[in-house]
């Protein structure tokens, strides 16, 4: 993890729900303080960031405390553009402790199958960056159905890391890693630190559990996986709630997965 971290120039870092997610269901707080602290260290060491991060939902139905079983699909959208709103707040007050600037884009599965658009965002994000500004990213929930969501924020992080050229996606979730079986049914389940072929290893573990407050699980970071190691970009996933987790991650003090097309 030491190596793909030091020489890793530009990183994006995707916060799953379950990570920015406090155990009440409101917006965590003091893991978005810990977050930015980390990120101001590898900004002084000369890397790039952008960061990918769920949570609008969750962040209206806390910000409004009513709604969270409705299902229908424009309650779903009334409470993403409520909680955009408030978690992007949360993001502005505390990273402007550190003197960093954030901005906001919002993408479609549209905008990343045109042309056009795919360029436009990869001239906002370099403005953006060539400025000093972190970009925070989230689909754009409040317009998209079914038929035209782009899916899981892994899949979005995974596209967005590969179309802005990036060297590490880092998957902060609520699992450690991947492991050989279901680490919370399995005592002598084992985390599986490198993974060079994440065809071979689909074939070989379970992938069908989710979390709870996710959309996704080990399945759609294997598939995020898939899309980056065709272009040589690595991928790390790991638990968000550590302390200090990609600090830890870049000094060898902690594991996780680290998924690269090539072995060490």
């Amino acid at each position: 993890m030491k190596e793909i971290i030091d020489s890793s120039k530009k990183i994006a870092i995707k916060i799953g729900s379950s990570t920015i997610t406090s155990k009440d269901g409101t917006i965590d707080r003091v893991f978005i303080e810990s977050l930015a602290h980390q990120v101001k260290e590898l900004m002084d060491q000369g890397k790039r960031i952008i960061l990918i991060s769920s949570g609008a939902r969750i962040a209206g139905v806390s910000t409004l405390g009513k709604w969270s079983r409705k299902e229908d699909v424009n309650y779903k959208q009334a409470l993403c553009a409520i909680g955009q709103v408030e978690l992007m707040d949360a993001y502005r007050r505390i990273f402007n402790k550190y003197d960093i600037h954030i901005a906001q884009i919002l993408l479609t599965r549209e905008d990343l199958e045109s042309k056009n658009r795919t360029l436009n965002i990869r001239n906002t994000l370099f403005t953006l960056l060539d400025e000093g500004v972190l970009p925070i990213i989230n689909e754009n929930d409040t317009v998209c159905t079914d038929e035209i969501k782009i899916g899981d924020n892994d899949i979005l992080a995974a596209k967005t890391t590969a179309l802005w050229g990036g060297d590490l996606l880092i998957l902060l979730s609520d699992i450690k890693g991947i492991y050989d079986k279901n680490p919370g049914t399995h005592s002598d389940a084992k985390l599986i630190e490198v993974i060079t072929d994440p065809y071979e290893l689909e074939k070989n573990i379970d992938i069908s559990e989710k979390s709870s407050f996710g959309t996704g699980g080990i399945a759609t970071k294997i598939e995020a996986a898939k899309i980056l190691m065709k272009y040589g970009t690595s991928l790390i996933v790991a638990k968000g709630k550590e302390d200090d987790i990609i600090v830890k991650l870049g000094d060898g003090r902690t594991k996780g997965t680290l998924f690269r097309t090539k072995p060490f």
